[in-house]
């Protein structure tokens, strides 16, 4: 197995590296696209590299569904290339690309109407069954079935008697979407890309009409770089607006973000053995098995607010609470929710005022010489938009680039996962662990786990888990520091792990374990474990409180009133 190894000397050497010499590819931007795009180009020959103003996925991509899915909601519309293209890379990432991040889940969808309505959804979904298989990619997902009301009651006691007439269950996908990105980035690395996160374009070089590189801010040490490259890739989603103005051109289209927050609760509050899809009266609602817990979402509202921490109100949460009680016996309350986040789609901005029905396609572009602009989309699509901006790119380049082969790179973590996944009661034994400690390790590092058993063996202080996230293991955070890019707490307990949302405290009672544990990692002391500690209870009870506001520019208000980073 190749290593990929995201830790600060990396950083530090991919930096100045960056600045050495010209690349043919820069990648502005570290989420999903972009990260996608930085693994497409490598792995064409290209040298590529990809800078990232804060934390890798945390914008957009840390903040989804957390779905892989085809979009069964785009039939409707009758978007069936866009549905039909979702659903190859569905299977794609099932089979091959990610078996190890990407998983099956079960949805059931209540119907309400006798007759037709069974006739209708059911088409759809066949219809989506369908193209998945005429694909190719479809036959790791067990095909829906149609269920009596009793059937479904049974496979969901949650459910109010009165609520349905009878339901259909289908099958789609789920991953953890910021973990998705980091390995992403890390796949990237092991094939010779330069990556760099908490690194802030500043503006573009150019040499008279056409983009040369950026100027790069070290945000961690200060230092300012210029990196020349043949070809600039923005890949900044919802910023690719703010990002072309840096080169004086607005571009050739508009990119609108629409919030969409959703809501965390225990598992045991909602008592059902499969996720649910219900309709609303502007999209649907998704209640989707997340571990120990359920995720509630979305919404679909239009911000044009602070864009690096979009805010959930108190009605936005009240929303949801009261979509998904309309179908519930035991309805949720506010005491319920152990946590809540809020993200932003990159919407290209269409006819139609309404947010939930602009495009959810995606455009490249190359607005001016040197510089390739990428945006909208979908994440499920991230390989295909990749593809298609690193194809615009070539363009640009004054060589012979070979065509791309990311649909058969599997990303880190894949090669070997199968076979020890079959041998995880051997590797509990031979560590001592859980079988499920070891079954979880699996889920969420595929055969990297290896490198987090290798850590515990060399101190196995680090095999027990944290005292306030008993879900993770002291070793997931040293690891998060010295292999996948973690520089802050933050970053740990947000989007490394996911105990901000999983947690009634949020990850306050484990921000100093976790921060003492990173702290040999990133050198760190005691004044910046203090520092580290506190910036992240601000940051909690700024969102707390923007919780409690009743609406976006009160909750934005109050959430903007924790620091953005932490001063070192």
């Amino acid at each position: 197995m190749r290593t990929a190894t995201l830790g600060p000397a990396q950083r530090a050497e991919s930096l100045a590296e960056m600045a050495e010499r010209e690349l043919d590819i820069l990648v502005v931007g570290g989420g999903v696209v972009g990260a996608g795009t930085a693994l497409d180009a490598v792995t064409r020959g290209l040298s590529t590299g990809i800078v990232e103003a804060r934390d890798w996925a945390s914008g957009t991509s840390s903040r989804s569904s957390k779905l892989i899915h085809g979009g069964l909601r785009y039939l409707e519309m009758l978007d069936f290339a866009l549905v039909r293209e979702a659903l190859k890379e569905r299977g794609l990432l099932l089979e091959r690309l990610a078996p190890h991040l990407v998983r099956p889940v079960p949805f059931l969808y209540p119907l309400k109407h006798k007759g037709w309505e069974r006739w209708y959804a059911g088409s759809g979904v066949a219809l989506y069954d369908g193209m998945s298989m005429a694909r190719g990619h479809g036959r790791g997902l067990p095909l829906h079935r149609h269920l009596s009301r009793r059937h479904a009651l049974r496979v969901a006691p949650c459910l109010k008697k009165d609520a349905l007439v009878g339901a259909l269950q289908y099958y789609d996908a789920q991953m953890d979407d910021a973990r998705f990105v980091a390995t992403l980035v890390r796949t990237a690395v092991s094939y010779g890309a330069l990556a760099a996160n908490r690194a802030r374009v500043t503006g573009f070089l150019r040499e008279g009409e056409r983009v040369v590189g950026a100027r790069v801010q070290d945000v961690e040490g200060g230092g300012e770089y210029e990196v020349r490259a043949k070809q600039v890739v923005n890949a900044t989603g919802v910023w690719t607006d703010d990002t072309q103005a840096m080169v004086g051109e607005r571009g050739q289209f508009h990119v609108r973000a629409s919030k969409g927050i959703h809501l965390v609760v225990p598992k045991d509050r909602i008592n059902s053995t499969t996720g649910l899809i219900l309709r609303t009266e502007k999209s649907v609602l998704f209640v989707i098995p997340w571990g120990r817990h359920w995720i509630i979402g979305t919404t679909d509202t239009d911000w044009d607010l602070d864009k690096a921490h979009p805010a959930a109100s108190s009605a936005d949460i009240d929303y949801l609470l009261e979509h998904v009680n309309s179908v519930l016996a035991v309805p949720l309350t506010r005491d319920d929710v152990e946590g809540v986040y809020a993200g932003l789609r990159p919407l290209l901005a269409g006819e139609s005022e309404a947010t939930s029905k602009l495009s959810r396609e995606h455009t490249v572009a190359h607005p001016v010489p040197g510089l390739v602009v990428v945006a909208g989309g979908k994440y499920t699509t991230y390989r295909v938009m990749a593809k298609d901006a690193v194809d615009e790119a070539v363009h640009g380049l004054d060589m012979r680039v070979a065509d791309c082969v990311t649909e058969e790179i599997p990303l880190y973590g894949a090669e070997g996962y199968r076979a020890l996944w079959n041998a995880r009661a051997r590797i509990a034994a031979a560590t001592g662990l859980h079988v499920v400690r070891v079954e979880h390790l699996l889920h969420r590092y595929g055969s990297a786990a290896q490198e987090i058993l290798a850590l515990v063996a060399e101190n196995p202080a680090l095999g027990t888990p944290l005292q306030a996230a008993d879900d993770y293991l002291r070793a997931e955070i040293v690891y998060a520091a010295s292999h996948e890019g973690a520089r802050h707490l933050d970053d740990v307990l947000t989007r490394r792990t996911r105990i901000s949302i999983e947690t009634f405290d949020r990850g306050t009672r484990s921000a100093r374990e976790a921060a003492e544990l990173m702290a040999p990692v990133l050198g760190w002391d005691k004044d910046q474990i203090e520092r580290e500690v506190e910036h992240y209870d601000k940051r909690v009870e700024a969102e707390r409180e923007s919780q409690r506001q009743p609406d976006d520019l009160t909750a934005d208000a109050a959430r903007l009133g924790a620091p953005d980073i932490v001063p070192l």
